[in-house]
């Protein structure tokens, strides 16, 4: 890492805007931890065409992720909608060209948060979560979830977790973030900005 104000990868994938929405919640939680940054980052779609391909900046929303933002991260929040209990193909894709970082051990003991959002309460937020741990437990980082300390943790009656931020955005993905779903997704950017000053000190 250089000599600059260390920072925290807000790194998600959206199609409807609700987890872009997340992502903006959770770095602002991250500022929140001190002295650490939160950098948003997105990853591009795929597509079944071989021939389609994406332009080099969004149209809108954060930039592309590349591998030196990843590399250089001193903490990642990884987020993506729900697609059947899983992460959404075009973070799988992203993540599975990481190979480079897990072969030089470039994010071993950095700390790792995730957040989702689903159109039905039951539509898989867990096993969704669960998914993107396995790729950040190969890297050897250090998960953070959220611990019942958190009062919406029980009460929430939308989105909500311990293995990290969640939100029920409806069928149209039109639903706001509760104030409970808000509320965790800040406690979980603040939680996960801390360990990161903690860890990389």
């Amino acid at each position: 890492m250089s000599n600059s104000i260390p920072y925290v990868l807000v790194l998600y994938y959206s199609r409807s805007g609700a987890t872009e929405k997340m992502a903006a919640l959770i770095a602002r939680g991250v500022e929140q931890a001190g002295d650490v940054e939160a950098r948003l980052r997105t990853v591009p779609s795929v597509s079944p065409d071989h021939k389609a391909s994406q332009p080099a900046v969004p149209p809108q929303g954060a930039v592309y992720c590349t591998e030196d933002d990843l590399r250089n991260c001193a903490g990642l929040a990884l987020g993506s909608p729900t697609r059947f209990g899983n992460m959404a193909a075009a973070m799988k894709y992203f993540l599975d060209g990481t190979g480079a970082l897990w072969a030089t051990g470039a994010l071993i003991n950095k700390p790792a948060a995730l957040f989702t959002s689903t159109s039905s309460l039951h539509g898989g937020q867990e096993s969704t979560l669960l998914s993107m741990m396995l790729p950040l437990l190969h890297h050897g980082m250090v998960i953070c979830g959220l611990p019942y300390s958190e009062p919406a943790l029980m009460r929430t009656s939308s989105g909500g977790t311990p293995y990290g931020a969640s939100h029920l955005a409806g069928p149209d993905s039109d639903l706001p973030l509760s104030d409970d779903e808000t509320r965790l997704c800040l406690a979980l950017g603040k939680r996960l900005g801390e360990l990161a000053l903690q860890l990389s000190e």
